[in-house]
């Protein structure tokens, strides 16, 4: 069947809508142990030789890559062994695979597409923060886009650290309030519209067509019940913090605006502004971010083993194992409301979509998972055959990961079952 100009245009355009993640699951009650999630990615990985162990257990040797962690060397685990097979292949065009394990290209037939490990979690949590999940990033570089909707749409992050904060804790005006309303009015009738309008294509189209229906009334759905929180949140005052951030933050170099990100996402924890967020570290801009270096980022990372440029780029990733250090231990030294600290709630996976960078390989993902009441302290390697590079399913980290909110999960993406060897403190 031929679908006429203005049907197609009408129904395009609301699949292309920025689409928040759906709120499919039950929302968590008010219970007195909230569990968080904080995923970090870096789009170039990092050099496999100066970050993995040689020895596995809770006796390794700390590496030049985790040596900045040693003082919260008992709040993380260290993982070798993980990627996601052939279900992210594609050096750079892979890496936007990292907290997923499928290709944007390759999720029309998955039943929950491509969706990011951080938007499962959100499902979960459902609505009761402010906001149900949080995407910040350091540039747009599209092949490090970390978080994707049940719809198979990347969530576009923020990068200006003011407008971060301003989202977070700056108080709205009443003038802008209002127009705020008017304009989530404006969304819903042109909901409605489009809906009316899929309502009716339901009735003409073949089965394969109506399973993408299927997914875009979701999609339409999930859009509809984030009007209906924003409306819920526009009266109730943000939360107020001690924190000064610098003029013009959105303008400083990426060695200066990492740290405010870092700041910003351990402030949105804390004030229970929300339990969900991604930080995308991409390329580190101009004048080598204000790093000590003579050559770009990425062609430090097609270092060929020159120990030259592996020295360069040495530089720039442990300011990242510093700044994660740094992270860690300002949640460490924060108590929750459970009396836990903000760490022990949180959990904090910290890695790539790139396996080595130098020769675009997705295979053998850098991965550190810190805090979320797991037990923590070692190395586990998960190599089915490190001779042959063959290597365990990412995803089943991710599903370790998901059942600390919600039990009865025992699947993401491609992946079946947890993660051997990582528990849960008793």
């Amino acid at each position: 069947m031929n679908l006429n100009r203005r049907t197609t245009l009408r129904g395009c355009g609301g699949a292309l809508m920025a689409l928040p993640c759906l709120d499919l699951m039950a929302e968590t009650s008010d219970s007195e142990d909230p569990m968080r999630m904080v995923c970090v990615g870096l789009n170039f990985g990092l050099v496999p030789q100066l970050f993995f162990p040689k020895q596995t257990g809770e006796n390794y040797e700390l590496t030049d890559r985790l040596k900045p962690l040693a003082g919260v060397r008992d709040k993380f685990s260290v993982f070798s062994g993980l990627d996601h097979g052939v279900n992210a292949q594609g050096g750079h065009g892979g890496v936007h695979a990292f907290l997923s394990g499928v290709l944007s290209k390759n999720s029309a037939g998955m039943p929950e597409a491509n969706i990011s490990v951080d938007q499962k979690a959100a499902q979960v949590v459902g609505s009761k923060n402010r906001f149900a999940s949080l995407q910040f990033a350091s540039g747009n570089d599209p092949n490090n886009m970390l978080s994707w909707s049940a719809s198979g749409v990347s969530i576009p992050p923020i990068s200006d650290p003011q407008r971060i904060f301003s989202l977070l804790f700056q108080k709205t005006d009443p003038a802008l309030r209002d127009q705020r309303q008017q304009a989530l009015a404006a969304q819903k009738s042109i909901l409605d519209l489009v809906k009316n309008d899929a309502d009716l294509l339901t009735k003409r189209v073949g089965a394969r067509d109506r399973r993408k229906l299927d997914r875009y009334f979701e999609t339409v759905r999930s859009v509809e019940r984030k009007i209906a929180k924003s409306n819920q949140w526009l009266d109730k005052p943000k939360a107020s913090v001690d924190y000064q951030m610098p003029d013009a933050a959105g303008g400083l170099p990426f060695i200066e605006r990492v740290p405010l990100y870092y700041d910003l996402m351990e402030l949105a924890l804390e004030t229970d502004s929300t339990r969900i967020l991604s930080l995308g570290l991409a390329d580190i801009g101009a004048n080598f971010g204000g790093f000590s270096i003579s050559r770009g980022y990425h062609q430090l990372t097609h270092h060929g083993k020159v120990p030259e440029y592996i020295t360069e780029l040495s530089i720039i990733e442990q300011f990242h194992m510093e700044q994660l250090a740094r992270f860690l231990k300002k949640l460490a030294s924060r108590q929750d409301v459970n009396g836990l600290s903000l760490l022990d709630n949180t959990m904090v996976l910290f890695g790539s979509g790139m396996g080595n960078a130098s020769s675009h390989s997705n295979k053998n993902l850098p991965l550190i998972l810190a805090g979320g009441g797991f037990k923590h302290g070692a190395h586990h390697s998960h190599f089915k055959d490190e001779s042959r590079n063959l290597s365990t399913e990412a995803g089943r980290l991710f599903v370790s990961m998901l059942k600390r909110f919600n039990p009865e999960i025992d699947q993401f993406g491609t992946a079946r079952g947890t993660l051997d060897g990582l528990e849960v403190n008793g």
